[in-house]
């Protein structure tokens, strides 16, 4: 396939001399030429952000009425149900280049997308917040052990500041920052398992013997742990559209395969390692976090390299998770006044603002009721990107005001309906709330669609009966915006 095709003329927005609000760079599609995190990298980004203080509280909190080995399973199957949606939104990315924000236009409209899309921000936001607050609190522990100078509020308002620098770089810099934090953080990890087992010895306890007398829930866990990680399920094309990908790869397989490593893998697994380690924690010592009992017992260099693992996790988590997807909402609703660094300072001063320690008293509540809304949100994705479009998508009309995503004065019945049943279901039965909230919203938009939006809106990729031209990757092509609102669909370069 050669030459320049599917050229679009100039957004009316522009053309009549005023600002496209729905342009900015740092949304614009992604050619395959720009993608530079590579396999090992990506695996890198998700052992960093599975290293959170939650996994540590889901594996103690399962270990207080299951066998340790019935957690750790179910935590694996888990993440591996969770790793089949996440693959399939992954492809958004891949596929097409886009972000979150910009392609839930699609299916919410291009003024309804703020809505969604702005809640999940907000909530990368405040995680952003949490997480600097926890690596905070370790480098006021490495400061004051070293010269006895004790003000964790320094140390947060240091931390954000660096984070926030260190994003606003580029997705470069994240990348390298993740390559550097995964190895370590698997390293330390295996000297606190080991620390803590013979903590628990030294009592009379064998971890993987102990039996907890709480009434826990095997289902209960398995649907905290998909709520737990609802929010990147949906957004994480925002980091995928960077990912090295073949032009051409007609295959799903072959197309993501770097994906399939991590969800699959990376993920899964790391994420039970730690939550091991948090169940340790608790038969060892009744303390779910390792952090804390190990620092209470930890001494010279041994302390010193816990309390890096903190910080190192902490970081690589807030500029993967949570600062990027965090500012590429804000830009979306913003555009163009607010730059991709402008948003990535404003998402930092919005966690930092937010008093996290008040979120991590009540962390679980947190978790569940955002989690039971984003899994609406999933449920709405998977239903428009497969089933309605087939993986097309007309991707200039994504930037064009008074395009085909325009619906209903720039919103979308059908997403906003399924959206409240599925989100509200969810939250009615809060225990199965990431099934409820997806398959509900799922279906609901998908008869929606089909018996009402569609007929009154045509969409150009179903009206062509699922033309390749509504196709990128897979057929060796980019999405790229030439200046002033023109769109091309362009040739893949080799490489």
């Amino acid at each position: 396939m050669t030459g320049v095709v599917n050229t679009i003329e100039e957004s009316p927005d522009v053309a009549a001399g005023g600002e496209n609000h729905l342009l900015e760079k740092s949304i614009l599609p992604v050619r395959l030429d720009q993608r530079t995190i590579g396999f090992f990298g990506f695996i890198a980004m998700w052992v960093g952000m599975a290293v959170i203080i939650a996994t540590f509280q889901l594996g103690a909190g399962g270990v207080s009425g299951l066998p340790l080995s019935t957690v750790i399973l179910t935590i694996l199957l888990a993440n591996m149900a969770l790793g089949i949606v996440m693959t399939l939104t992954a492809d958004i990315g891949t596929e097409h280049g886009l972000s979150f924000a910009v392609y839930l236009r699609a299916p919410f409209g291009v003024f309804g997308t703020h809505l969604p899309a702005v809640s999940r921000g907000i909530v990368a936001a405040l995680w952003f917040g949490i997480q600097t607050y926890l690596g905070a609190l370790a480098l006021n522990g490495i400061v004051e052990y070293l010269t006895g100078f004790s003000n964790w509020f320094v140390w947060y308002a240091v931390f954000a500041a660096v984070q926030v620098i260190n994003t606003a770089m580029g997705i470069k810099a994240v990348e390298v920052l993740a390559s550097i934090a995964a190895p370590a953080i698997i390293g330390i990890s295996v000297w606190m398992y080991f620390t803590l087992d013979n903590l628990a010895v030294a009592q009379g306890l064998n971890i993987w013997t102990f039996q907890g007398t709480g009434q826990v829930s095997v289902v209960a866990l398995f649907i905290a742990n998909m709520s737990f990680w609802s929010a990147l399920a949906v957004d994480i094309p925002n980091l995928t559209r960077y990912l090295r990908t073949q032009g051409g790869a007609r295959s799903f397989m072959r197309r993501n395969r770097n994906v399939f490593v991590a969800q699959f893998i990376a993920l899964p697994f790391t994420q039970a390692w730690i939550a091991l380690i948090g169940a340790a924690s608790f038969i060892a010592a009744g303390d779910w976090n390792p952090v804390s009992v190990i620092q209470q017992q930890g001494q010279g260099a041994s302390l010193v390299v816990l309390l890096v693992m903190v910080i190192l996790a902490q970081w690589s988590t807030n500029n993967s998770a949570n600062l990027i997807p965090a500012a590429l909402t804000f830009v979306n609703a913003a555009a163009p006044r607010l730059s991709y660094a402008k948003g990535i300072v404003l998402a930092g001063v919005i966690g930092t603002l937010a008093m996290p320690w008040l979120i991590l008293d009540n962390l679980f509540t947190f978790l569940g009721y955002y989690g039971a809304l984003l899994s609406a949100v999933g449920g709405i994705i998977v239903a428009d990107y497969y089933l309605v479009r087939r993986r097309r998508l007309n991707v200039p009309d994504l930037y064009r005001a008074q395009g085909q995503y325009r619906f209903a004065r720039g919103v979308n019945p059908a997403a906003m309906i399924a959206w409240v049943l599925g989100g509200g279901l969810a939250l009615c039965f809060l225990t199965y709330a990431y099934v409820v909230g997806f398959a509900t919203a799922l279906v609901v938009y998908l008869i929606l669609m089909k018996l009402w939006i569609l007929p009154r809106y045509p969409q150009a990729e179903v009206d062509s009966g699922y033309s390749e031209r509504y196709l990128a990757t897979s057929v060796g092509m980019n999405w790229e915006h030439s200046g002033n609102g023109n769109f091309a669909r362009t040739p893949a370069k080799k490489t």
